[in-house]
């Protein structure tokens, strides 16, 4: 045990790390059972329990008769969960970390259609535009269009974190429903390429949103684009 934390974590973590820094790669192979065993003095039993705690935390993947193998560092994103980037990325073991890019009053409001129908936030709305990051790796760019009625001086705050919490925690607003369209694009501006750090186009997706805090009633709504070679999205149907 370690400040309180199971043996098991604090072995995982330290495996985790290596693949955030590089010693790990993509491709390879992690620590096998035996050597967990030799090198951190611990059972069998959790020596299988730490490589099934890597694996179920994304970062690994087990093949059968040959090992356990560093994953693509993709972050996976469940349509189906109203989560924000900042829990998503910590979920996934990065730290995230936003830039403001720009930031602007629009009197007239905002509309987009989105799955067939049609939004609007009537006006004045607060637009912003933030990159954000995942341990330094731009991951997505957001345009956001937040109703001034229920936020009318979030031009004050500290739009660098957690809107979701912002939104809880100095508004006391609670997200009932998000809205959202995916689709397919290739990311090809040279000025969006820029802010990403590419030189060649990549795949992407396009996420057009809105955001509930009540029945028909719209607090925000978004226009992002996430990089299709670090984000994979999921849909689980019941």
């Amino acid at each position: 045990m370690t400040h309180g934390l199971p043996k098991y974590f604090t072995i995982c973590q330290k495996i985790i790390e290596q693949i955030k820094h590089g010693k790990l790669l993509p491709g390879m192979k992690v620590p096998s059972e035996h050597e967990i065993i030799e090198k951190y003095h611990v059972s069998n039993t959790t020596a299988r329990k730490i490589l099934q705690e890597i694996e179920n935390m994304g970062w690994a993947v087990r093949i059968k008769g040959k090992g356990t193998f560093v994953r693509t560092a993709n972050v996976e994103r469940a349509a189906t969960r109203i989560l924000g980037f900042t829990r998503n990325m910590i979920e996934a073991g990065f730290t995230p970390s936003t830039r403001l890019l720009s930031a602007r009053h629009l009197p007239g409001g905002y509309s987009a259609i989105i799955n067939d129908r049609f939004y609007a936030i009537k006006g004045p709305v607060y637009m912003i535009k933030r990159l954000r990051f995942a341990d330094d790796i731009p991951m997505m760019l957001e345009e956001r269009y937040i109703s001034l009625a229920f936020c009318p001086d979030i031009a004050e705050r500290n739009l660098e974190g957690s809107l979701y919490d912002l939104y809880n925690n100095a508004y006391g607003l609670h997200l009932t429903e998000v809205n959202q369209m995916l689709s397919s694009i290739t990311l090809d501006d040279p000025k969006v390429m820029a802010l990403f750090h590419l030189t060649q186009p990549i795949s992407a997706f396009l996420v057009e949103g809105v955001t509930f805090i009540a029945k028909e009633i719209i607090l925000e709504m978004e226009k992002s684009i996430y990089r299709g070679d670090k984000y994979r999205f999921s849909v689980r149907a019941t």
